[in-house]
């Protein structure tokens, strides 16, 4: 449920928007990776933004930003697309096919239609790369997102219910040290640094996201020997499932904020 298309979105609009530096955004990808590469779906969007084509040696994330800034970006969308729910990927297409299989990316609008972009994991850990695609898509329709309040509130309560599953399901009494465990993952998904005028009000959803993931990852996890019947693995999922929808949900709402407050506070200026 961790997303560096948040981290994009948000990172690179605050760039657009005069304010972050280029390598304030830079410093903030490598959270996810200590490398970061970019290249283009076709020879011709290749052409048009400058990057190099897929199947080439990637350019470097500063480059993209050049590259949106010569495509008149005028806003950033993060969508988390999973099986049964595509909302926001304006139908089938490679763009839609691939950020499926990531669940995550990023649409951004621009004066000729629109970009997709969507992060790959290249190698096993941290210390690998994630390569950035860049896809054409037409000017998709906005989709509205969930009003931030109200997305807050859902999370709210899907943190006591997933609490309550690590308790139902025992994941205490087969794993010895559980609370550290837990702790060390919440710690690690709520590194990720934000730019000078997030709302704070979505920052404390992505902290509460961050913190809801955590608990659901190891809930998720098989017993130890996977001693679970797939059955039960099965009604374990369908129970969890609306938990990651409220984090889903919450994330792409508190994504949508921040990209609108650092826009409004760029026009301001």
């Amino acid at each position: 449920m961790s997303s560096p298309s948040a981290t994009m979105a948000v990172w690179s609009s605050a760039w657009l928007s005069g304010a972050a530096a280029a390598d304030d955004v830079l410093d903030a990808l490598q959270g996810w990776a200590e490398l970061h590469d970019v290249v283009a779906a076709d020879e011709r969007l290749a052409a048009t933004l400058e990057l190099p084509e897929r199947g080439q040696p990637g350019a470097g994330p500063a480059t993209l930003l050049a590259s949106l800034r010569l495509a008149g970006v005028g806003g950033a969308r993060l969508v988390m697309p999973v099986a049964g729910d595509v909302r926001g990927l304006g139908g089938p297409s490679e763009f839609a096919t691939e950020a499926l299989r990531a669940g995550e990316a990023i649409v951004f609008e621009t004066d000729a239609g629109g970009l997709g972009l969507v992060p790959e994991r290249v190698g096993r850990d941290d210390s690998g790369i994630v390569r950035w695609t860049v896809f054409p898509t037409p000017r998709l329709a906005p989709v509205p997102n969930v009003p931030l309040g109200e997305a807050e509130h859902e999370l709210t309560g899907a943190m006591r219910v997933a609490a309550g599953m690590l308790i139902e399901l025992g994941v205490a009494k087969r794993r010895a040290g559980v609370r550290e465990e837990l702790q060390a993952r919440v710690a690690d998904r709520t590194r990720s640094s934000w730019p000078d005028g997030m709302p704070q009000r979505a920052l404390r959803v992505l902290q509460r996201a961050a913190e809801v993931s955590g608990i659901l990852e190891l809930a998720m996890e098989d017993e130890p020997g996977g001693a679970l019947s797939a059955s039960a693995a099965h009604k374990r999922a369908e129970a969890l499932r609306p938990l990651f929808q409220a984090v889903r949900t919450a994330r792409c709402a508190a994504v949508a904020d921040a990209v609108r407050a650092l826009s409004d506070h760029a026009r301001a200026d």
